[in-house]
């Protein structure tokens, strides 16, 4: 009989879909910006709300939103500001919103462990009704804001200076953005973890980006990649008894690499072909016609 049959294996399923979709679509924008570890450090910010909420005994996730979704401002406005480059906030980030994670978990009347591996390498077989509805808001949210204002973000990340010239909101687009990807980190926290959602917000439009040519292409590709490797791979962790969030990051890796042999080697042929088709034509002789004069 399949799992699937099990209203928590159903659960773990469309939370993962819900990750997907959500994931590489505002990804994009981060790998455009060559922002892409900024999941990593918002990742460990949303630690220190899951902390809080355990410590006080309200929801982890909201409280991971709201920890993120400050995070996510102040190294905005640092590095527009300049005040100090953006490596130095981003391991702000790492190193301060780990170890306050780490700590508040262990003061709370939690298995401080097991809540951290929970939370940090994701646990959607434990997702909730109440956990999923969350995940779909915040889900179709980041949809929303990722593709009605594409054009916009879009200008932001390609080149910012202009899009300021142009007189494009552009601080409060950055906001947006970075408020965008604290949300979809948390999204993340029950399918991938924490530790692992930069990872899905970054492959599936690396991968893309190998066979597409333009933003809209490349977009709607990864988030079909997305959707294959979540879903992929929570299937193949029930079957293989594996880590779903470690099993779905791998199949996406995994992805990646067949997709980038793949496309090399498809344009190492078309080169060959192309190449020879010239040599074929510069070897043919010119036929010239006698018409008797």
């Amino acid at each position: 009989m399949s799992l699937f049959t099990y209203d928590f294996m159903i659960r773990a399923l469309v939370g993962a879909l819900i990750t997907g979709a959500s994931a590489p679509a505002i990804g994009i924008y981060l790998v455009q910006r060559r922002l892409s570890l900024i999941g990593d450090g918002l990742g460990h910010v949303a630690l220190t709300g899951v902390g809080f909420g355990l410590l006080l005994h309200q929801s982890p996730v909201l409280m991971a939103v709201v920890a993120a979704a400050l995070g996510a401002v102040v190294i905005e406005l640092v590095r527009e500001r300049g005040k100090t480059s953006g490596d130095v906030a981003l391991a702000m980030l790492f190193y301060g919103g780990i170890s306050g994670g780490v700590v508040l978990v262990n003061l709370s009347d939690e298995q401080g462990s097991r809540s951290l591996v929970t939370y940090l390498f994701g646990s959607p077989l434990t997702t909730s009704r109440q956990d999923l509805s969350v995940m779909l808001v915040l889900g179709c949210a980041v949809l929303a804001v990722a593709v009605l204002l594409r054009p916009w973000l879009f200008a932001v990340c390609h080149d910012e200076e202009y899009a300021r010239v142009s007189g494009l909101p552009v601080r409060a687009l950055n906001l947006i953005l970075a408020v965008t990807t604290a949300v979809t980190v948390t999204v993340a926290m029950r399918a991938v973890g924490l530790l692992l959602v930069s990872a899905l917000m970054v492959v599936p439009v690396a991968t893309a980006q190998q066979i597409t040519r333009g933003f809209k292409a490349t977009m709607l590709v990864a988030v079909l990649l997305g959707l294959t490797v979540s879903g992929g791979g929570i299937w193949i962790s029930t079957e293989a008894d594996t880590g779903p969030g470690a099993t779905v990051v791998l199949l996406a890796i995994a992805g990646f690499f067949v997709v980038t042999v793949g496309a090399a080697a498809w344009r190492a042929a078309r080169r060959r072909t192309t190449a020879g088709n010239a040599t074929e034509e510069r070897s043919t002789p010119e036929v010239v016609l006698d018409r008797g004069y």
